[in-house]
């Protein structure tokens, strides 16, 4: 096993995350922590960055005004940002950090940050998304 993903796999256990699946060959972890609302959520030990993205929802077919209201709510978030997709159709919420200083305070931060996007703005996507 990788140095780098068995760090962050002893940082996710520390923060009480429920480790659902893992790939040693491509370095990555799917971790759960439902009572805050992360489901599926992707950490990808990639050298020399560690990738966190969560799968938020598919974009619905009239999309309105979505994509200039995610990037309105990225200017209130304090790690990471929304993103879509290569092709557009998904929306994911994302972060990369460093892996060489990386620490439990700032996977945290991270993972919190996530938190905390999905507690603020969750109901307001999902009338995006009940078209």
């Amino acid at each position: 096993m990788s140095e780098n993903l068995d760090r962050v796999k002893g940082y996710l256990l520390d923060l009480g995350l429920t480790i659902v699946s893992e790939n040693e060959a491509e370095e990555l972890v799917v971790v759960d922590d439902e009572d805050n609302g992360i489901k599926q959520l992707v950490i990808d030990c990639e050298a020399p960055i560690v990738v966190l993205e969560q799968l938020i929802a598919e974009v619905p077919s009239e999309p309105r005004d979505l994509f200039v209201r995610l990037l309105q709510m990225n200017n209130t978030l304090v790690h990471g940002a929304f993103v879509l997709d290569e092709t557009a159709e998904r929306i994911f919420f994302r972060d990369t950090l460093q892996l060489a200083h990386l620490d439990l305070n700032e996977l945290e931060g991270s993972i919190r940050a996530l938190s905390l996007a999905l507690a603020e703005y969750g109901s307001e996507l999902l009338t995006y998304l009940r078209t």
